[in-house]
């Protein structure tokens, strides 16, 4: 028997046991001055995370309580999640790369512009390839003007899941998690056609990369 579950209803319980969770952490940022001072200065951010990170990053940004809008898919469970994001704080613009992803993007982009708001996007969602930036955030960056933030979570002793295709990283409460803010990157002003995306691409996961603890 298939159970059908309402958002209206779940929803409010997640957000809950989240905004918990998030605050039970204990959040080390280095970097934090990458978005705070453009922001203040009126300069457009795109915040640039992996997928299997965004459980802490997520976090990050409604203890910081920053202005964020994001994307969540046209599906049954992107309603739950967009529910669960409207109450810790974000903004959400509904759709995703497989399904009505153009719209999506052009909503973020949209609600950047005219509210001033920080995009914040995991660039391999929603199904990958792991650490693989899609040209989505590209797009909206050049359309905007926005620096991209380069994030990176590295929560002690986080459950990784190593069957789901992104090993998605589950930090522990009350556990330390280490966050870095990486230097604005700008996206060319080139036409982005194929090559150009590729490059591009290839340019941020390779700072994404170099974001390491050592």
């Amino acid at each position: 028997m298939k159970i059908k579950i309402d958002p209206v209803i779940f929803a409010p319980q997640v957000a809950f046991l989240y905004r918990w969770w998030v605050r039970s952490m204990r959040f080390d940022i280095r970097g934090y001055e990458n978005i705070i001072e453009p922001h203040k200065q009126g300069k457009p951010l795109m915040l640039a995370l992996w997928h299997n990170e965004l459980f802490s990053l997520i976090g990050l940004g409604f203890l910081e309580k920053l202005p964020l809008v994001t994307m969540a898919s046209d599906s049954k469970d992107g309603q739950i999640i967009t529910e669960v994001l409207e109450r810790i704080g974000y903004e959400v613009a509904r759709g995703s790369s497989t399904r009505g992803g153009l719209k999506a993007m052009l909503g973020v982009a949209r609600i950047m512009r005219k509210k001033g708001k920080i995009g914040a996007i995991t660039m391999d969602g929603p199904k990958g390839p792991r650490h693989e930036v899609k040209s989505g955030i590209l797009a909206i960056a050049q359309k905007t003007g926005a620096s991209i933030i380069p994030m990176r979570a590295y929560p002690s002793k986080p459950v990784v899941f190593e069957k789901s295709w992104d090993k998605f990283e589950l930090p522990k409460p009350f556990m330390p998690c280490k966050v870095l803010l990486g230097e604005p990157f700008e996206v060319t002003s080139q036409k982005l056609d194929e090559e150009i995306l590729a490059s591009e691409a290839r340019r941020l996961e390779a700072i994404m990369a170099s974001m390491t603890l050592d």
